[in-house]
């Protein structure tokens, strides 16, 4: 399983907000639910899932805000596909606080 942080950034807006874009990813997310994990970030969307499907989910939520008539989007994509062992969004969390409890008993 891939972790993926990826970042839609719809260009040419009427201004600058971009929160009715993120939440429209945030549906076409939710409608992949059994096939993916995923957590809205304040900066960026993090995704969890086979890297066949992660493909398919970035190609749909790079195309919404060309959907609304906008003509360029960039998006960024960041994919963390470890293979030794299994590593999910919540055992890398469980991972580090597990080191600061260390930490803080030391």
């Amino acid at each position: 399983m891939a972790i993926v942080d990826v970042t839609v950034i719809p260009i040419g807006t009427e201004t600058p907000s971009v929160s009715q874009y993120v939440a429209e990813i945030q549906q076409v997310l939710a409608s992949y639910e059994g096939k993916i994990t995923f957590e809205l970030t304040p900066m960026s969307t993090l995704i969890e899932g086979e890297l066949p499907v992660l493909f398919e989910v970035i190609q749909e939520i790079h195309e919404v805000p060309f959907k609304h008539g906008l003509k360029r989007v960039a998006t960024n994509i960041r994919i963390d596909d470890r293979r030794d062992k299994e590593s999910t969004l919540q055992s890398k969390r469980k991972s580090v606080e597990a080191r600061l409890e260390q930490k803080v008993e030391e």
